[in-house]
């Protein structure tokens, strides 16, 4: 009988642990920091995007560094990149809800893969795009945290991935950090914005928080 309960208890604590993590997320997602600055000074537009289950930022061409932009492929018709960071085999295998397995989510929440970060070339605005109107200090920092986060080889040139990318227009670069629950593709954003000093949830592992966030301003 003490048997019974030792497993009934031990399958109730494995159970609370899934809901503990979801009631404590949604409560910082909800939690804003960072105020809005003068509205006078925002000279520069980045903006927010997601496919559902990875959120990336973009930034216009002119916008970047030089250190982003080395070592890139593009083209002349290349305006705007987007950048998103998380594990390599959940990237590459979800790039949707509908692409989503058990085995991928407890391979990246669990298991110490390689990082990568996912950038998207885009020749204009796309419609369902979400418009960050930053200063300058802002762009320069975000910036740094987006070139900081690429790994370099030997060389100190970025490593790229051929192949791996979805269409003709993206690549997937190796990148620093280990993706776990606590540091998902979308509280790397988050921590970015942060960071810079822009407008962001205390903490995140999801989409929608920054999406509504700067939506419904």
């Amino acid at each position: 009988m003490k048997i019974i309960k030792k497993v009934f208890k031990s399958i109730g604590v494995f159970l609370a642990l899934p809901m503990l993590y979801i009631i404590i997320s949604l409560i910082l997602t909800y939690i804003p920091v960072n105020k809005q600055e003068n509205k006078n000074k925002m000279t520069h537009t980045v903006y927010l995007n997601s496919n559902g289950i990875h959120l990336e930022i973009i930034i216009a061409k002119n916008d970047l560094n030089k250190t982003i932009l080395k070592d890139q492929v593009y083209n002349s018709q290349t305006r705007y990149f987007s950048f998103g960071w998380g594990d390599k085999n959940f990237y590459v295998e979800t790039p949707t809800w509908a692409d989503f397995t058990f085995m991928n989510g407890f391979q990246a929440l669990f298991l110490n893969s390689q990082a990568l970060l996912h950038v998207t070339r885009y020749s204009s605005v796309q419609k369902n795009w979400v418009a960050i109107k930053i200063n300058q200090a802002q762009l320069k920092q975000i910036n740094l945290y987006i070139s900081d986060t690429f790994r370099l080889d030997f060389q100190n040139k970025k490593v790229l991935l051929p192949g791996l990318g979805y269409t003709k227009n993206d690549d997937f670069y190796e990148a620093l950090g280990n993706y776990t629950c606590l540091n998902t593709c979308n509280s790397w954003i988050n921590t970015g914005l942060k960071q810079s000093n822009m407008k962001a949830c205390l903490w995140t592992p999801y989409d929608f928080g920054l999406i509504a966030m700067y939506k419904n301003k």
